[in-house]
């Protein structure tokens, strides 16, 4: 079944209106959504309606509520802070981890990040990543929609990292242990995981995520690129856990 997203206030007791141009553009043109039909219809926060289609204009789509079901959380939430590579690489990654159903994407700058943004940038890429996000959300028929935070340092978000029960960070020296070794030893119910630059962290990075909890961990033989990388633990995370997959 096709799925849209709407905003809590777009909601009333039996209808819900929709005036997002791309979510318009994506059940018109896209879908073709024709009246009376049904759709899922999600506010991004777990809550799911089953709804038909009133009517669609250029201007914004109105539906009918049939029901309304809480679609339970992820067995694990998966967070990724991730370096931000050169070019237009970090759209990809956006667009990717949306898709393997991340639950909050931090672009990261490390010491070896050689992108560099002013204030006024960084903004302009959030708004741009949550675009990608809630396209990519569309595509794959995501309940919620992922958090994108703004551009952190290391060092800003190892404070914030306490609250999470499983942290790793992948690396290409020093001791390290395999993604699968660190996964059995924990059946967590929230994960973050650093992803590193070109080059990886530095040892001082290394070693400051470490004191706040890290795991260093490998991702095997051969070194990937930022993006590869990022894709790669993300799946490798969420098919591990994921009950369907016969591992809970």
């Amino acid at each position: 079944m096709h799925r849209l997203f709407c905003h809590s206030g777009d909601i009333s007791v039996s209808k819900i209106s929709i005036d997002d141009k791309e979510q318009v553009h994506h059940a018109r043109d896209v879908l073709r959504l024709k009246e009376n039909e049904n759709v899922a219809i999600s506010d991004g926060k777990g809550n799911e309606y089953l709804c038909s289609l009133e009517g669609v204009s250029s201007k914004g789509m109105v539906f009918n509520i049939l029901s309304k079901r809480n679609v339970p959380p992820p067995a694990v939430k998966i967070s990724v802070g991730c370096a931000i590579p050169k070019g237009p690489r970090m759209d990809d990654i956006i667009d990717k981890l949306t898709q393997l159903g991340v639950s909050r994407i931090i672009p990261l700058e490390t010491e070896r990040v050689v992108v560099k943004l002013s204030r006024e940038k960084k903004y302009m890429k959030q708004k741009r990543w949550e675009k990608i996000a809630f396209s990519a959300s569309l595509q794959s028929q995501r309940n919620v929609l992922p958090v994108v935070d703004t551009v952190k340092k290391l060092g800003e978000l190892l404070t914030e990292a306490a609250g999470f029960d499983l942290k790793l960070i992948p690396t290409l020296s020093g001791n390290r242990i395999g993604l699968k070794c660190a996964l059995e030893k924990i059946k967590p119910k929230s994960v973050l995981v650093l992803i590193g630059p070109e080059g990886d962290f530095t040892p001082g990075e290394v070693r400051a995520s470490q004191k706040a909890g890290f795991i260093p961990v490998s991702l095997g033989e051969l070194v990937l690129r930022v993006d590869t990388a990022a894709s790669a633990a993300a799946a490798f995370i969420r098919f591990y856990y994921d009950p369907q997959y016969g591992n809970s």
